[in-house]
């Protein structure tokens, strides 16, 4: 089903659900996810586009001392949380994150060992141009790894977390819920994903579906 609307950012007052719901889900699914990708990647400079929270950023620096991590998020209000959250964690010095469009990239090309992404894909209005600055912006060799959907809602204890909402989080719950049974959300599947990547010049990939994600991982070519 095609949405009616594209939301590319979570809005303001649905970033402290989407962050209560993320903190449920470090040790279900951010801490797995970091430790995939520290089997192939455990220094230099990684980009994670649609951090939210930061909660990935910070399970990858609490594992891997030599790594430095930006994070990028369309919303003010989880860039401030990540923040936060990376101050209380101790790994503040090796995280760094603003707010910025991951279709347009402020940095320069070749600049990053690797990129990562949960979450974002389904939500993109152009995911093609998403992927592109991906490739321009890795190193020769290197990997983007992109997850989409995040496992988030399913890694979750839904009870606990409905019983931390505010009066007011309850009611942006009602809210969001009457919204998406009108628009459900877009689904990405592998015919799509693979469609998206034949309009990037990535060459080199593997699409992997496990319990209703779909984890991409796409290599840009050596330098000849």
């Amino acid at each position: 089903m095609k949405r009616r609307f594209t939301i590319e950012r979570i809005p303001g007052p649905l970033a402290s659900l989407y962050e209560k719901a993320s903190r449920l889900a470090i040790k279900s699914y951010y801490s797995q996810v970091a430790e995939e990708i520290l089997c192939t990647l455990h220094q230099g400079l990684l980009l994670d586009l649609g951090t939210g929270p930061g909660y990935l950023p910070i399970e990858l620096a609490k594992r891997a001392p030599a790594l430095r991590i930006i994070g990028i998020d369309l919303s003010r209000p989880l860039i401030r949380m990540a923040r936060a959250n990376a101050l209380r964690a101790g790994c503040a010095a090796r995280l760094h994150f603003e707010v910025g469009n991951a279709a347009n990239l402020r940095f320069r090309s070749e600049f990053f060992d690797g990129v990562v992404s949960t979450g974002m894909l389904h939500a993109l209005r152009d995911p093609a141009s998403v992927l592109r600055e991906c490739w321009r912006v890795l190193k020769p060799g290197h990997e983007a790894w992109i997850y989409d959907p995040a496992r988030v809602s399913s890694q979750i204890d839904k009870e606990k977390w409905k019983a931390s909402f505010s009066s007011l989080e309850r009611f942006m719950y009602m809210a969001l819920s009457i919204y998406v049974r009108l628009d459900p959300p877009k689904t990405v599947i592998k015919s799509d994903a693979l469609r998206m990547i034949r309009s990037t010049p990535f060459k080199a990939y593997r699409i992997v579906e496990k319990d209703g994600e779909l984890e991409l991982r796409l290599k840009k070519d050596p330098s000849p």
